[in-house]
């Protein structure tokens, strides 16, 4: 059983990426993604990354509202 807490840092984690607070802004800041492409269609995942993100999001659990805060953080730019 994964007793991981759903939440950004432990996101970073489960995708490989550094989880530091200042890590995740740096990525969030340099990944920016135009208003009509998905989070899973992002060109810099890796297909693990990518499989996992789409599992969280289909799942509809505590991971989804992770993913989609995510989501909405990396699409901050196109809405401005």
């Amino acid at each position: 059983m994964n007793n991981v807490r759903p939440r950004m840092t432990n996101l970073f984690e489960q995708l490989g990426l550094d989880s530091s607070e200042t890590a995740i802004a740096q990525f969030i800041d340099s990944h920016q993604l135009d208003a009509d492409i998905s989070i899973v269609d992002a060109s810099y995942w890796t297909d693990g990354q990518r499989q996992f993100l789409a599992e969280k999001i289909k799942s509809d659990g505590e991971w989804a509202i992770v993913v989609d805060q995510l989501n909405e953080s990396l699409h901050e730019d196109s809405v401005k």
